[in-house]
């Protein structure tokens, strides 16, 4: 292994096994962890990716006894069922652990023990809410309350999820047990603290170290530790975790959010004991050259950029985090993502509708890396239909089929380049170099815009050097293009594997390649062999059209008895049309179907729950027609009331959010901006386009 090659520890937040996951935790620690570690291992770094469930706390209590199960049946059946969900999607854990493992009970009890032997903790006894009526002591999360911060009704004794405020249950205003509505009262227990107060200072110094931390990760930590940091407590009471491995308080268990993130310790001591080196695992954690990375939602940041940190300073002996790229929240009509309310689209559930890379491709264009995002389900046929199919599938299915037709479906020789051919293939390896910096920058939605304009600029050299011309009297020339084309494609293919790795697959299949010159490296490089012959082609993203039929999927809703926040829309998927063995190329005939017609815009206005359609009332000619556009991130209703824009008049109606429409407007889009196609006002509506 090479001394300079770069060697990291990625992490995505441990996800609760307590529920299903959803797409709010996609888009906040799954994906983009993913999509960097494709790209560093594209790159040839030394890279592991640990993640795995969290099964301790009180969370799997209270499903337990809302579910009527076993605390183990709980754990279980979440578990694999997310373990799944994350495979079908194509997330590429090194291990995907759990912290019911006794590997994980084993480590985090030891951690327990060097801090509690280093005199650190401090012993309190204090006072704790106490339900009668259940007869026990009630953990944080076993308590709601009212938030003193923000009025939040049903903030959990730890935090409010509203505001994102640590707290304690005394924090809270009319607290009643979360699970009987018991008004608790008052006992004493005794307990074991971290003084979380003391590495303060550490803290601030660490993190002003940070100069290409997030602006909102940096921010939210800096406020905390002005507001003053309170020492957090180890223990709890408790039957339902990793038993505190002190004699005195052997009766209590360690508090998840001291014992949880030690789970990225025990999951790599589980991954190098599969492999067989087991001590291997110490490379990471003790390496002063690795760079650990933790991806997570901000609503974890105080845990991974604060309490953790402070108790791995305390340890002694592990490295501390290199960055923690924290996402904000995806949002579902305008509310988070969330398994305790309820709202969110189900991992497990979608990837049975949609294809994965479709479902990646979706929310990773939309990630909320610096703000909240809202998340609309028609975004996944929208994305597919005009993104993925119309760009990178249009100059696959192109390539492959002209090569197909006009040179024996083999990669044609390269005789006759030219210096268009040698401008196409710089522009990719440059523009490598560009998306490689959005990646290692964590700006994966710039990453995935260029890429994109790599993709754009393929189609344009394809158009532009007209093969469908040249293959009658310019053979040669003719297929060095296509050449080129085919070659592009592999280019292609390795560019878009951190985000479409299933995609990026097919595409080495239809080109009949192998896989193992798969490096960031080879972009921009010609890799495929003249004269082998090319797989089966098939068409990557086939358009993905609404279902008519009024039936939808059973509810997404966290649990069945919550109240229904979201449906998944029923989709026909349909395979793209090849329009002639050159694709794209189409006769008179074929253009003289499409019907274009003038229209004035009567009204406009927003459809409800939808972030980018309008709905428009159209005056063409002697009648009036309506048409639904996802236009209103680049204009308001007010703004085009009485242009006149140019509309496919014979288009067949369809239904976006329920609304009909009668056909669609014209517009060009460059650079992300989306400009409609208007005339002059003096030509009457109804005018016929020619």
């Amino acid at each position: 292994m090479p001394e300079n090659k770069e060697k990291f520890l990625v992490t995505s937040a441990l996800t609760y096994a307590n529920g299903y996951t959803h797409l709010g935790h996609i888009a906040g620690s799954i994906l983009p962890a993913d999509i960097f570690v494709r790209y560093k291992r594209l790159t040839g770094a030394d890279i592991i990716y640990v993640c795995g469930s969290d099964e301790f706390g009180t969370a799997m209590e209270v499903k337990s006894i809302e579910e009527g199960i076993t605390i183990q049946e709980v754990i279980d059946k979440y578990h694999f069922s997310n373990k799944k969900a994350y495979e079908d999607l194509g997330v590429s854990f090194d291990i995907y652990s759990r912290t019911s493992k006794q590997v994980h009970i084993e480590t985090a009890q030891q951690f327990f023990l060097d801090l509690y032997k280093k005199g650190l903790f401090k012993e309190r006894t204090e006072k704790q809410l106490y339900s009668e009526k259940e007869q026990r002591f009630l953990s944080d999360r076993f308590v709601l309350g009212e938030c003193p911060h923000c009025g939040y009704e049903d903030a959990r004794g730890d935090q409010c999820e509203n505001c994102g405020k640590l707290l304690s249950p005394f924090d809270l205003i009319n607290p009643r047990s979360k699970l009987t509505g018991d008004i608790p009262v008052v006992k004493e227990s005794k307990h074991l603290y971290f003084p979380l107060s003391d590495y303060s200072e550490k803290l601030k110094t660490w993190l002003e170290s940070k100069k290409k931390w997030k602006p909102n990760v940096l921010n939210y930590c800096f406020g905390l530790l002005k507001s003053g940091l309170e020492d957090r407590s180890v223990t709890r009471d408790l039957k339902w975790g990793v038993k505190v491995p002190v004699e005195e308080f052997k009766d209590k268990v360690i508090y998840v959010w001291i014992e949880a993130p030690v789970g990225y310790i025990s999951a790599t001591k589980d991954l190098f004991e599969t492999h067989g080196t087991p001590d291997k695992w110490k490379d990471y954690w003790y390496g002063k050259d690795t760079k650990m990375i933790h991806f997570l939602g901000k609503d974890n940041i105080i845990f991974h950029a604060i309490i953790f940190p402070a108790m791995l300073m305390a340890h002694g002996e592990y490295i501390l985090a290199d960055n923690v790229p924290a996402n904000e929240f995806l949002n579902l009509n305008g509310e988070k993502f969330s398994k305790s309310k309820g709202v969110g689209s189900l991992v497990k559930d979608i990837v049975k509708i949609y294809p994965a890379d479709v479902i990646r491709y979706s929310i990773a264009s939309s990630m909320p890396e610096n703000r909240d995002t809202d998340f609309e389900m028609d975004e996944f046929r929208t994305k597919n239909n005009n993104e993925l199919a119309a760009i990178l599938g249009n100059f696959i299915n192109r390539t492959v089929v002209f090569a197909k037709s006009k040179f024996e479906n083999k990669v044609p020789a390269d005789r006759k380049t030219a210096k268009e051919d040698e401008d196409i293939l710089a522009y990719a390896s440059s523009q490598s170099e560009v998306i490689g910096k959005h990646y290692n920058e964590y700006h994966f939605k710039d990453a995935i815009s260029e890429t994109f304009n790599v993709i754009r600029a393929c189609n344009k050299y394809f158009n532009d050097n007209e093969p469908w011309k040249k293959v009658k009297d310019e053979n040669d020339r003719c297929a060095s293009i296509i050449n080129t084309c085919l070659n592009l494609c592999y280019n292609i293919s390795i560019l878009i594997e951190p985000v479409l790795p299933n995609t990026s697959k097919s595409i080495f299949g239809i080109l009949n390649a192998g896989s193992s010159e798969l490096k960031w490296e080879n972009i921009g490089k010609k890799l495929l062999t003249e004269g082998n012959s090319l797989g089966d082609n098939h068409i990557l993203f086939p358009f993905i059209e609404e279902d008519k039929a009024e039936d939808k999927p059973e509810s997404d809703a966290v649990d069945k008895e919550k109240p229904k926040k979201e449906v998944i829309q029923k989709v026909k998927i349909t395979e793209n049309v090849t329009v002639s063995n050159d694709n794209l190329v189409i006769s008179i005939d074929d253009f003289k179907k499409v019907v274009l017609k003038v229209a004035k815009v009567i009204t406009a206005e927003k459809i409800e729950g939808s972030k980018k359609l309008l709905k428009l009332k159209l005056q063409v000619g002697d009648e009036e027609r309506q048409i639904v556009s996802g236009i209103s991130e680049f204009y308001t209703p007010e703004s085009i009331i009485n242009r006149k824009v140019i509309i496919v008049y014979n288009l067949k109606p369809s239904k976006l959010m329920k609304v009909e429409s009668q056909g669609m407007l014209l517009a060009a889009k460059l650079n992300d901006k989306l400009t409609l196609v208007t005339v002059d006002t003096d030509i009457e509506s109804g005018a016929e386009v020619s």
